[in-house]
């Protein structure tokens, strides 16, 4: 897998950044150039497999949508929701809702066995497992013989 970092061009782009995406409290948020949220990723590798771990707090799995395309894994992610209360005639006393979506792409190195690839969703955290091809997997040191 490959990561990649963004190139900032100097102090002021650094300086407005930090002004848009501090929550003002006592953190800093998780937010895109346009002010959507984008989950933080966990990438691990281990001997046989890949594991990215997507934390994703209030969600249920029918809410994600992964693909694989090309080697390229697509998380992505939709979400509606509304809240209205009315009064006895009918009329809105409160009516908010809320929009977010979000879609993360990782390119998978040739090592990943794409036909084994499997997601779960527990406690708030989307795990999907990129299980390694028998051939990229590490191999017991052995002892040759010399003839």
């Amino acid at each position: 897998m490959s990561l990649i970092t963004r190139n900032e061009t100097g102090w002021l782009p650094s300086v407005i950044d930090d002004m848009f995406k501090n929550d003002w409290l006592g953190g800093t948020t998780n937010v895109n150039s346009i002010g959507t949220s984008i989950p933080a990723v966990n990438i691990m590798e281990t001997e046989d497999n890949f594991k990215v771990e997507v934390a994703a707090p209030g969600m249920s799995k029918e809410d994600f949508s992964i693909e694989l395309d090309n080697d390229v894994l697509t998380i992505s992610s939709e979400q509606k929701k509304e809240n209205e209360e009315k009064d006895d005639e009918g009329r809105y006393t409160r009516k908010e809702f809320s929009y977010t979506n979000f879609k993360r792409a990782f390119s998978l190195p040739d090592s990943v066995d794409s036909s084994q690839i499997s997601a779960s969703y527990n406690n708030g955290v989307l795990e999907i497992g990129l299980p390694k091809k028998e051939e990229a997997r590490v191999q017991p040191k052995r002892l040759i013989e010399i003839s």
